[in-house]
């Protein structure tokens, strides 16, 4: 018999960002987003940087993860994030100045010694937020690939 809800933790080094029972979770793997739904056979990912999504009742909710792992077992989905923040937690106009600094930063030349990486992961994750917040906001999935 398949389960009816999925408990979903969401956690960091630092805090307990959610612990819910809903009825499916879409978390950003490395090379695309996931669909879980209850009955889910178990699997291991690697996360990459986007919007996680979840339904808790009828209502769609939002959380930025950067990065981590995430189980997935047939009634419970825990994300181990090195970072994560809920929709209602972000600071839009300042992860929009954190998206268009590095995107200033991309369109310039730099120096040498440019680590192009983090100036990238910066981007993937300022947009991440921002996709969690529009999301949270329009209703709609929303999210941004590493």
């Amino acid at each position: 018999m398949l389960p009816e809800a999925l408990q979903l933790e969401v956690v960091t080094l630092e805090r307990s960002v959610v612990h819910a029972s809903v009825s499916e979770v879409q978390v950003p793997g490395l090379n695309g987003y996931l669909g879980i739904l209850p009955g889910h056979t178990p699997l291991l990912t690697e996360l990459g940087i986007g919007a996680l999504s979840y339904k808790d009742g009828g209502e769609t909710l939002f959380i930025a993860v950067i990065g981590g792992l995430a189980e997935v077992l047939p009634d419970r989905v825990i994300v181990l994030a090195d970072a994560a923040e809920r929709a209602d937690e972000i600071d839009v106009p300042r992860a929009q100045a954190d998206a268009d600094g590095a995107r200033k930063l991309l369109a310039s030349h730099g120096d040498p010694d440019t680590n192009w990486d983090e100036i990238l992961r910066d981007l993937a994750s300022a947009e991440a937020r921002l996709a969690a917040a529009a999301g949270a906001t329009a209703k709609a999935p929303a999210g941004v690939e590493a």
